[in-house]
């Protein structure tokens, strides 16, 4: 018997930029399809495997070539997954990562390759994937458990442990229809995780749902590692894929950058295209895809001294200052900077608005933001500047990650009280009273 979960050789997807790709049906909405209209036959039907056998899933077709009018999603990626293994993939928004799930989802067919999965597969591609709206948490549960070929019996003494897990206990003869977001992902997630695929397929499942929700999904799938099944995660929660995923796949632009020890690949995502120059400048501006109304122009770090730099004396602040364009006014608008280790874990997150004078509408013209970073705060490290603005809770406007590194170095003397490096990510100098009462 193979020691090998996934195959995929040359795996490539092409679409036409501009045209809306040809609608692919999962075999839960086929299924669903024949049960609603018995008398209507689908051209692109198969035959189902019997239950309970081992689904071996050939993904295969060939053609396709790029004219300006169409992108490559996915490019030439291959690369083998084993029995047990656990998998981060990581890459910017657009980068393919979701086209490669959904190929070997069998929701889309690759344009050129072949893929191969051995085992049993659950997948959790976006929110409610699957679930057939009209029918209710408890039939869905039935149709996802049959799906995956198990016995009524054996969807029976799952079931209550997934209605418990998704907190849905009062909705469960509701149709999912009539779910919040927040509700169809954790029963989503519970069904995924609980009904014991072989090979269970990922996609930012802590992009939704509360902070509580998010944990007791990272705890689950650390279960799920355990017990020996294969794990494809996709996330952008560099912390979440080093904590879970013994190895990590970046891609890039459509193609697979390069793979490895989870921490290594991180380190190389994050620290691509950061310069190290203390300052980086977009002719023109930068923003999201589409976004008209902000521009992002340039970047600086600037040591205490007001020169532009990327190492910092580990006692001394320094200011980031981020200059943009607003092209239209906005009712308000928040521009700030993320900080990360190369290892992927989020130091802080701030923001200009976090000061109540700058929480108002914003007129059209040029801004220069400057936020200030403490001395005595960050410990000796290499750090990942990420720079964020947006309206919070309803649209983000430039998300430019890793687009600085900077140096914290202990320029301390031999001697100092304070020259031993610290444990920790930072290392604040906290306000203290020594006093000889105990009382």
């Amino acid at each position: 018997m193979t020691d090998i979960a996934i195959s995929a050789d040359n795996l490539s997807k092409l679409y036409r930029i501009g045209v809306r790709q040809e609608g692919y049906k999962t075999l839960r909405e086929s299924i669903m399809g024949s049960l609603t209209a018995p008398f209507r036959r689908s051209k692109k039907s198969r035959a189902s495997s019997s239950q309970g056998s081992r689904l071996k899933a050939q993904i295969t077709s060939d053609g396709g070539q790029q004219s300006d009018d169409h992108i490559w999603a996915l490019k030439d990626v291959s690369f083998e997954v084993k029995l047990g293994e656990v998998v981060g993939i990581i890459g910017r928004n657009g980068a393919g990562k979701t086209t490669l799930l959904k190929i070997l989802s069998r929701i889309t067919e690759p344009t050129e390759g072949r893929a191969e999965i051995h085992g049993r597969v659950g997948s959790l591609l976006e929110v409610g994937t699957g679930f057939h709206p009209e029918l209710t948490g408890r039939e869905n549960i039935y149709l996802n458990g049959a799906i995956l070929g198990m016995r009524r019996a054996e969807i029976q003494t799952k079931f209550d442990e997934i209605v418990a897990f998704a907190e849905v206990e009062k909705f469960i003869d509701t149709p999912v229809k009539r779910y919040s977001s927040g509700m169809y992902v954790r029963l989503a997630f519970a069904v995924a995780a609980h009904m014991e695929p072989e090979i269970l397929l990922v996609d930012e499942v802590l992009a939704v749902g509360d902070a509580a929700f998010q944990k007791k999904c990272l705890g689950k799938m650390g279960d799920v590692a355990r017990e020996g099944r294969t794990v494809l995660f996709v996330s952008h929660n560099m912390g979440a894929v080093n904590r879970l995923c013994a190895s990590g796949f970046w891609i890039d632009a459509g193609r697979l950058r390069t793979r490895g020890k989870t921490e290594e690949v991180v380190a190389k995502y994050l620290s691509k295209g950061a310069s190290l120059e203390g300052q980086l400048f977009w002719e023109g501006g930068t923003a999201n895809l589409g976004v008209e109304d902000l521009k992002i122009r340039s970047v600086h770090i600037r040591n205490e001294r007001g020169q532009i730099t990327s190492r910092f004396d580990v006692r001394k602040p320094f200011w980031v200052e981020i200059c943009y364009t607003l092209i239209r006014p906005l009712p308000f608008c928040r521009v700030g900077l993320l900080v990360t280790t190369v290892q992927g874990i989020t130091v802080f997150e701030a923001y200009d608005a976090d000061d109540e004078q700058y929480s108002g509408p914003r007129e059209p013209g040029h801004y220069v933001s400057k936020g200030m970073i403490p001395g005595d705060l960050l410990n000796s490290n290499r750090y990942i500047l990420s720079v964020n603005a947006g309206i919070p809770g309803i649209r983000n406007l430039a998300f430019l990650e890793g687009v600085l590194a900077f140096d914290i170095e202990d320029a301390g003397a031999v001697g100092s009280h304070m020259h031993d490096r610290r444990d920790g990510i930072i290392r604040p100098r906290l306000c203290w009273e020594v006093s000889s009462d105990c009382n």
